[in-house]
């Protein structure tokens, strides 16, 4: 039996507790929100948001977003695609100071099938990579290790952003 504590959840679980099925995007709710720092963005453009992702599959795993509610790049026009690839820029700048990292992955999953786990609303993953970091854990123990809380997280790429 795997077990591991993950106390910072709890609030992001509550959220849907009572919940109708159709409740509102998760990210055109952070985007409205006067509280950024306790949904954990990082920066703000005129068309985009980061923060990072509450199921990081690494340290300083973010996400960028457009305000714009779509399921496609294609939904949005150029002005906007602009702005979500330099925020990705910035994310990955940010994360390369704070972290160290030896390489990326950046991408999109569109659409459920696509491996989309919010199809509704397009977002990019910026996740830092280091050699050996799917190792033992990870293969044979379906487990991951996140070397860094959230909010250290937050704070340190926050500040580094804002240079």
């Amino acid at each position: 039996m795997k077990q591991i504590w993950a106390p910072w959840r709890k609030t992001y679980i509550q959220q849907g507790i009572g919940k109708s099925p159709k409740r509102e995007c998760v990210f055109c709710r952070i985007k409205k929100s006067k509280n950024k720092h306790d949904h954990l963005v990082i920066k703000k453009t005129l068309h985009s948001f980061a923060l990072l992702n509450l199921y990081p599959y690494t340290v300083g795993h973010a996400l960028a977003i457009p305000s714009k509610h779509v399921r496609s790049l294609t939904e949005l026009n150029q002005v906007e695609r602009l702005d979500l690839i330099n925020l990705c820029c910035d994310l990955q700048e940010a994360i390369q100071k704070a972290y160290r990292p030896k390489g990326f992955n950046i991408g999109i999953n569109l659409g459920t099938v696509g491996g989309a786990g919010l199809p509704k609303h397009v977002h990019i993953h910026v996740v830092p990579r280091w050699t050996g970091d799917s190792n033992f854990m990870s293969v044979l123990g379906d487990t991951r290790v996140i070397s860094d809380t959230l909010a250290s997280s937050h704070q340190l790429l926050t500040k580094i952003i804002k240079k």
